[in-house]
């Protein structure tokens, strides 16, 4: 009788340690970014949550594949490098620039929120021109990086900015060196990416980006 109380008393013991384990245990947050890849190197994004329409809709662009294979087909020396149209995954360079997924993202344009402005590796969303479009809505996919230290700034008010670039702004300027069609930007070799969503916790995004969202 003895025995068999000393064995309940450790299986209740064993149970109750293994309970708390279970119960103390939490998964570690993290939080989404977009990493570019391209033969020249990689870059990533971080994507604003004061933009949250055009961030879920980068978000599901990347999800399925969408940017893979597009390219940089727009590069302005000391502006911006500009990609993400499907258009220029075919062989006629003549229409890039003009494609799209077929609709386009409300503008989120809020110069009040120095974070939302055209500062040096800022990302944007590309547009048509206030006479076609004068609710200065988005492209649904194409955007575009700021290059110049100074940023752009006459851009802001004008154009959504809707994320960063945090790591990799060195290989957006390598890509806007290579030679191109100085007459429109397009790059004489196609400049492909491959567009992915990484999960980082806030603790590797300061040890890997150097970066506090």
């Amino acid at each position: 009788m003895k025995k068999f109380s000393t064995l309940s008393i450790l299986f209740v013991l064993l149970f109750s340690c293994t309970k708390e384990e279970k119960t103390t245990i939490q998964p570690v947050p993290t939080e989404k970014i977009i990493e570019i890849k391209t033969s020249f190197g990689n870059m990533y994004m971080w994507l604003y949550k004061e933009t949250p329409l055009h961030r879920a809709n980068f978000l599901a662009l990347a999800d399925t594949n969408f940017f893979d294979n597009t390219t940089f087909h727009r590069c302005v020396d000391n502006f911006v490098i500009q990609g993400g149209d499907p258009n220029s995954k075919d062989a006629d360079p003549a229409n890039d620039g003009s494609g799209g997924p077929g609709y386009t993202t409300p503008a989120e344009i809020n110069t009040s929120n120095t974070k939302l402005l055209h500062t040096y590796g800022a990302v944007g969303a590309a547009r048509l021109g206030d006479a076609q479009n004068p609710t200065r809505a988005s492209s649904g996919s194409q955007f575009y990086i700021v290059l110049p230290t100074a940023g752009t700034p006459n851009l802001n008010g004008a154009y959504t900015v809707f994320g960063r670039i945090i790591k990799g702004m060195e290989v957006a300027a390598e890509i806007v060196k290579q030679p191109k069609n100085t007459s429109n930007g397009r790059p004489n070799n196609d400049i492909k990416m491959d567009v992915n969503i990484l999960e980082k916790t806030t603790q590797q995004l300061l040890d890997e980006y150097s970066f506090t969202p």
